[in-house]
């Protein structure tokens, strides 16, 4: 069950020669294409679509949370292809309020106890649910031959931090307890999420290390919040029109807690914790994107992981934005196509 360094690169070498091929054919086939320096942003056209949809107002902080809520659902009700899954709900004790949802997605007529990925969604912490994550969920469930098991945590700002961050780390319990039962093995699980999902899942490993709770076989984020800092080289070239606005993302923070104790604790800022702090998490993998104001945090995390001696693969994909894994509208980029097969790569590699 250990993930090497050598099977690490092996993943990442597969996908990135892949990628490279792809586009020495491109140029090949176009005499006329322009090089371009990896710092350059040339955005796949779908990406492209997305920022000018969302250049102008109203922004997320003019709708506030209700409207922006609908707003996502109705971006996200784009008719687009589901994979086949078997879905059911359940609510276990645990959490702050005694309880917490799941929604547990499984590949189709599949009885045997299967590996687990603990689903942790983005959406500032104030948006998102299944329906706007379903596309995703169930590719990873199908494709990885896995459990996903999604969390309908509470959103903010209704509930603040920790709220759930705690009712993730009950999910965990959960599974590792109970999920023998339900056809899932508690022996490989798997943490996941993007965005803010990406930053509890950072937060929830730690707590395990921490509390001595349940083993975590992986941790797997997409694009994920790192920091309550809004600073840095990312933040400032993409602050405003490509999609994800730093504004917004400062709003968001305010929705989640507004208090600075809290912001700095490495639950809330995982890139904050010492590298003793992480020493002995479970491998990870990182996913950003070019465009995306949290791109070097995201990075950045990457690199304070190894330096504790976790491992860890990193990959940016480029030409895309914040939420492109998560985005209907973006499903069958190749950004997305990569940044999928890298994730479900991982996940089922020696698991």
């Amino acid at each position: 069950m250990h993930w090497t360094s050598k099977k690490l690169a092996a993943v990442c070498c597969t996908v990135m020669l892949g990628t490279a091929l792809f586009a020495s054919s491109m140029a090949a086939a176009n005499p006329q294409v322009t090089p371009h320096t990896v710092n350059d942003v040339v955005l796949e056209p779908e990406a492209k679509k997305v920022t000018e949809a969302t250049k102008a107002p109203p922004y997320t902080y003019d709708l506030g949370p209700q409207k922006a809520r609908k707003q996502l659902d109705k971006l996200q009700s784009r008719k687009v292809s589901l994979l086949p899954a078997d879905i059911h709900h359940v609510k276990v004790k645990g959490g702050p309020s005694g309880n917490v949802s799941l929604t547990i997605v499984r590949p189709q007529q599949n009885k045997a106890n299967l590996p687990v990925v603990l689903y942790t969604h983005g959406g500032g912490w104030v948006l998102g649910n299944f329906g706007t994550h379903e596309r995703l969920v169930r590719e990873l469930a199908v494709r990885s031959n896995a459990v996903v098991v999604f969390v309908n945590y509470s959103l903010s700002p209704e509930a603040k931090y920790p709220t759930a961050i705690e009712e993730v780390y009950a999910a965990l319990e959960w599974v590792a307890k109970s999920g023998g039962k339900h056809g899932m093995d508690p022996t490989k699980i798997i943490v996941a999420g993007d965005s803010v999902g990406g930053n509890m899942t950072a937060a929830v490993a730690i707590m395990s290390k921490e509390r001595g709770g349940p083993k975590i076989a992986k941790q797997l984020m997409f694009y994920p919040v790192t920091d309550a800092a809004f600073d840095t080289p990312s933040y400032k070239q993409f602050a405003e029109g490509y999609y994800l606005r730093r504004d917004v993302m400062q709003w968001f923070w305010d929705q989640y807690t507004t208090d600075p104790a809290q912001r700095a604790q490495i639950t809330a800022s995982p890139l904050r914790a010492t590298t003793e702090q992480l020493e002995g998490l479970p491998p990870a993998m990182i996913i950003t994107g070019q465009a995306d104001v949290l791109r070097d945090e995201g990075e950045a995390y990457a690199n304070k992981l190894r330096q504790a001696g976790v491992c860890v693969a990193q990959a940016r994909i480029q030409g895309t934005i914040h939420d492109f894994v998560m985005l209907n509208s973006l499903s069958s980029t190749a950004a997305t196509r990569s940044a999928m097969s890298l994730a479900v790569s991982f996940i089922r590699c020696d698991i």
